[in-house]
């Protein structure tokens, strides 16, 4: 009997197991839909406390320059470019010019990249490592920069990414109508939405406006942590797999198994800061890791492509801006990647960067201080009194 209940026990704790993996997926689902119906908050939130005068109280972001900063420092503070482009889709939802939220998605690029420098400075102590761990986290930081450089001005002459990201979006918004009546992603998490006005229509509107974009941000803060924990619990092992397996294969394996590792645990943050160790060891070598740095930018559209599917209100606006966000990282590979005398600057920049800051480890947090908070500080200072 007893040997007969040995025999189940494996079987038994596999049932679990399974059960468990079961119920931790349900949550995940459970959890994206949270963050539609965040999303929506936000919008309808912000729509309440603005009305009409969306523009004029947004007045000190619709200078470019601005807009980039606030991205870039946002994402740098709450380390999730997914948590801030998610709050950027639920802003242009309630009325948030589009023009206005591009530079923030550029800008929210830039910010993500703070967390695997953060990483890098785990290897401080060992020279040779921490020069390889800097490089392989500033060589992202450089890319997105260089992105910026390039992209912003384009859009701020033509609007390139704004007729994209349109042209895009109507694809799937016809004439601007209402999908409402078939958009049932937008129909399911109406009723929490409406449910939520409902219960601030006694305060004024600028008040119930910012009590739902509060809760609105919070919720995403919380949906995108929680779901974050339950896919690296889930998806990591074979993450790593995947990115073993591809990453020494060549440009395309390389940047492709970036952006599928990126979209299985959902954070560029994650997929970029688990290189930085096998970067550290000597496992992997710089120009590798760049590729799948590159995939990772890709990867990381797929939470604002989400958050903008259940928007009723400005839907066409709200998809408009997600698909942007996923040209501007497409475009990024494309022209920069694929121009020989563009391709490995950013490499180049990353290894002096490295070398110095392994000279002199000051150099390394003057870095991370000067190009996520200082400098930014500095140019919304200049951009405000033009």
């Amino acid at each position: 009997m007893e040997h007969a209940l040995d025999e189940a026990s494996p079987n038994q704790m596999t049932s679990v197991g399974n059960h468990f993996q079961i119920l931790q997926w349900i949550a995940i689902v459970a959890l994206g839909y949270l963050l539609i119906c965040a999303v929506g908050l936000i919008g309808t939130g912000f729509q309440t406390a603005t009305g009409s005068e969306a523009n004029e109280r947004l007045s000190f972001a619709t200078n470019p320059f601005a807009g980039l900063v606030v991205g870039t420092v946002a994402t740098a503070l709450i380390q999730s470019s997914s948590t801030v482009t998610s709050i950027i889709v639920g802003l242009v939802a309630g009325g948030l010019p589009v023009s206005v939220a591009v530079p923030m998605i550029m800008g929210a690029n830039v910010g993500t990249s703070i967390t695997n420098t953060i990483v890098s400075l785990g290897h401080v102590r060992e020279k040779k490592e921490f020069a390889r761990a800097f490089a392989a986290a500033t060589v992202h930081d450089f890319f997105n920069l260089l992105s910026v450089v390039i992209f912003l001005p384009l859009e701020m002459m033509f609007g390139v990414l704004e007729r994209i990201g349109g042209v895009l979006a109507s694809i799937f918004v016809v004439a601007d109508a209402s999908l409402g009546s078939v958009n049932f992603v937008s129909a399911s998490t109406s009723p929490v939405v409406n449910g939520a006005k409902r219960s601030v229509e006694s305060l004024s509107d600028g008040v119930a406006g910012m009590i739902l974009i509060a809760i609105g941000i919070m919720v995403i803060f919380m949906t995108i942590h929680l779901a974050g924990k339950l896919l690296k619990r889930l998806m990591v092992g074979r993450a790593k797999d995947i990115m073993r397996a591809a990453i020494g294969k060549g440009p395309v394996a390389g940047i492709a198994s970036g952006t599928l590792v990126t979209i299985l645990v959902q954070s560029s943050s994650t997929t970029t800061s688990l290189m930085v160790p096998l970067a550290g060891s000597g496992a992997f070598g710089l120009k590798q890791i760049y590729r799948f740095t590159l995939g990772a930018n890709i990867g990381t559209c797929v939470t604002a492509l989400l958050a903008a599917t259940g928007v009723e209100s400005h839907q066409s606006a709200a998809l408009q801006i997600a698909f942007i966000h996923l040209t501007y990282n497409l475009l990024g590979v494309l022209v920069i990647y694929g121009l020989p005398f563009l391709r490995y600057q950013p490499v180049r920049a990353a290894e002096w960067m490295s070398a110095t800051a392994s000279e002199n480890k000051l150099i390394a947090l003057a870095y991370i201080v000067g190009v996520f908070f200082l400098i930014p500080g500095l140019c919304l200072g200049i951009s405000s009194n033009f």
